[in-house]
């Protein structure tokens, strides 16, 4: 299984998004394998992987928070109780991630 944090340059988000996918994933019991970071530079690159946006959150390729738009190299906002943010909260993470793995929840933090 991979899972990794697809970003742009410059992303605000990045390094944030990538502790929160890291955190939610060791709550899920999935930090055995390392999470990889990509950035993505180019349309032809955003297209070629169904990347919609910095940062989108994947495992084995699938984005956890899938969307219709048409791929970009573009900021992604995601929806929070809090309104619109960067990044999802660690709560809808971590559904995203057991929907996506099919495992059920992990211990609670």
């Amino acid at each position: 299984m991979t899972m990794e944090l697809r970003t742009i340059p410059g992303c605000p988000h990045s390094a944030s998004a990538g502790e929160l996918f890291a955190r939610a994933l060791a709550l899920e019991g999935l930090n055995a394998a390392p999470l990889a970071v990509r950035e993505i530079h180019s349309e032809d690159d955003a297209a070629e992987l169904g990347f919609h946006g910095s940062p989108t959150f994947t495992i084995d390729g699938a984005d956890l928070f899938p969307v219709d738009t048409e791929p970009a190299v573009t900021c992604r906002v995601y929806p929070t109780p809090a309104g619109l943010a960067g990044q999802p909260d660690l709560d809808t993470l971590r559904g995203a991630i057991r929907a996506a793995v099919g495992v059920s929840a992990g211990s609670a933090g």
